[in-house]
């Protein structure tokens, strides 16, 4: 009979030679396991008016397992209070020897009116506008702003923008603020307009140049906008 093909037979093995082992088969390699969150919380300062809520809810997507505190800065005292935070959201101007800078965004200029000031009647104010207004200036004061043309107030200066805006409310004089500010402060019976070419203040994340943690580099990656995956 002629020899023919194995017909859909299975293949033999191959005999082993004496004395060898066979093969174990190969396990297949154990998947990395992921990297530890790195130590937390991460403390973040925040100076008044500072709007920080878009990078934290980031933040909370992208590091689950570490929290973010958010620590209430002042602005007489933001300097100071870098010591005891990673990084801060700050009002410049700001001493800046020790620490890496930047600048975030300038926030518009407002004034603060009684609600019954014939003032609201404009969209936005000039600075013509507030000549022989009463300018009200808190002790705690972000802008330094001046005009010639206004009164200074017969008394003491409010200890905080919070007073100033009751004392404003109470038909007594006008104040002058960042927007954010004017908003954080919202009563019922102020209103605020937009002052044409008046001071601006500006937002800006500082840190100190020697504490630059995976934390903060993190943080600063997502206030420059960087993707989960970018690098920085």
């Amino acid at each position: 009979m002629a020899k023919g093909r194995s017909g859909g037979r299975n293949t033999p093995r191959r005999a082993l030679k004496p004395g060898a082992k066979a093969s174990a088969p190969k396990k297949p390699s154990p998947s990395p396991a992921p990297a530890p969150a790195p130590a937390g919380p991460f403390r973040l300062g925040v100076v008044p008016g500072a709007t920080p809520g878009k990078w934290t809810r980031i933040w909370e997507e992208r590091m689950p397992r570490t929290a973010l505190e958010l620590v209430p800065l002042q602005f007489a005292t933001q300097r100071a209070a870098l010591a005891d935070v990673d990084a801060a959201l700050v009002r410049l101007p700001i001493q800046r020897d020790g620490l890496n800078v930047i600048t975030l965004y300038d926030e518009v200029p407002v004034v603060v009116i009684s609600v019954d000031s014939d003032l609201s009647a404009a969209d936005e104010l000039e600075m013509t506008d507030l000549a022989g207004e009463v300018l009200i200036t808190p002790a705690d004061d972000v802008l330094g702003f001046a005009a010639s043309e206004t009164l200074a107030p017969l008394f003491e200066k409010p200890a905080t923008t919070e007073d100033a805006v009751a004392t404003v409310a109470a038909g007594v004089g006008v104040l002058v603020v960042p927007m954010s500010l004017a908003r954080l402060h919202h009563r019922k019976d102020v209103t605020y307009r937009p002052l044409r070419a008046g001071p601006t203040s500006t937002v800006a994340l500082v840190w100190d140049a020697d504490r630059t943690t995976p934390l903060v580099e993190t943080f600063v990656g997502i206030v420059r906008g960087r993707t989960a995956n970018s690098s920085r």
